[in-house]
């Protein structure tokens, strides 16, 4: 595993905060997650053996929570929330003008790696539905024309990079 150094300092930390190493698998997640940007099979084995569990235990753990990503996501992570408030405020409309913007499908990355898009459970602003959080920032009122301008401006900063 090519993770870095700080890491590494902050998982051999965290695993001390535990008088039974296994307790220490979610945390452990988190962190690689972090640096990596999801979690990669090696990483399953990578933390049972650190934790000196099998790599079953781990692989629960990646499983049972949605907030694990087994495989990389784009540049750019847009998360649409699709609760109540925001589905019947439009939510499920912004979700496909992003879709079709993006050339898309939900839980897919586009070709060009830029961007991934995928519902997510409240994101707690349901006065202001529908929202989107890009990143970390949060959007409000996140209606199909705020979409497609948000949408620009994502591909208009992917071309100063590119």
């Amino acid at each position: 595993m090519n993770l870095q150094p700080a890491t590494l300092t902050k998982i051999d930390e965290v695993i001390t905060h535990y008088p039974v190493k296994r307790s220490a698998t979610l945390p452990l997640l988190h962190l690689i997650q972090e640096d990596v940007g999801y979690i990669p099979e090696e990483a399953i084995t990578w933390i049972a053996e650190k934790l000196s569990i099998e790599p079953i235990n781990v692989y629960e753990v990646v499983t049972f929570y949605p907030m694990f990503r087994r495989k990389p996501i784009g540049r750019r992570h847009i998360k649409v929330c699709r609760t109540l408030s925001c589905a019947l405020m439009g939510g499920y409309k912004t979700c496909e003008t992003f879709e079709k913007e993006f050339g898309t499908k939900l839980g897919e990355t586009s070709a060009d790696g830029e961007v991934t898009i995928e519902f997510v459970e409240c994101l707690a602003s349901c006065g202001t539905a529908p929202v989107v959080l890009i990143d970390d920032d949060l959007h409000e009122k996140v209606d199909c024309a705020k979409a497609k301008q948000l949408a620009d401006q994502i591909k208009k900063e992917a071309a100063k990079r590119g």
